[in-house]
């Protein structure tokens, strides 16, 4: 029995040395136009992260919720760009976005801005969302989760086996 809970210490002072730090989520850094902003009607949403981003996901909507932005999101780097549907007409926009970090773990946010001096009518958004104008509802999951997860299942493997040799070879003395 000593040597059972000599190995299951040893095995959590392993697993508790291995276990890596974690990873600091990425910021949104800037954006053009930026928060709160009075502007002219913009072509594009243009946002910058402190750290590399991957999944981007920018929704752009006027004061009566109706999608603006065209298209999908295009990640480069720490840099996301979203193009506009069309010119915006003067009002309020919120800005919401959704993007994966490098270290795997997805950071949103929102913030609005102020469309005035546009030459363009209220116009309706487009009437047929396409697939990228869609809220998605799936998460990416958290990575390191699964980490834990297999380092799990490994102590418990090694537990198993190391209790399954100790009988074995008890049985044999």
């Amino acid at each position: 029995m000593r040597r059972l809970a000599v190995i299951f210490v040893t095995m959590g002072t392993a697993l508790a040395l291995t276990a890596a730090p974690a990873s600091a989520h990425t910021t949104l850094t800037s954006a053009s136009p930026a928060k709160d902003a009075t502007v002219k009607a913009p072509s594009e949403i243009v946002l910058t992260y402190a750290d590399p981003v991957r999944l981007p996901r920018v929704v752009v909507t006027d004061a009566s919720g109706a999608q603006r932005q065209a298209g999908a999101a295009r990640a480069v780097d720490n840099k996301v760009t979203q193009p506009i549907h069309g010119t915006l007409p003067n009002g309020e926009y919120t800005v919401g976005w959704r993007v994966v970090a490098s270290d795997g773990h997805p950071v949103e946010g929102t913030y609005t801005f102020t469309v005035s001096g546009s030459r363009a009518a209220a116009q309706p958004a487009p009437s047929a969302p396409s697939p990228t104008t869609t809220t998605s509802t799936q998460d990416s999951g958290d990575s390191s989760g699964w980490l834990w997860i297999g380092l799990l299942a490994l102590a418990i493997a090694a537990a198993t086996g190391t209790t399954t040799w100790l009988r074995r070879s008890r049985s044999k003395g």
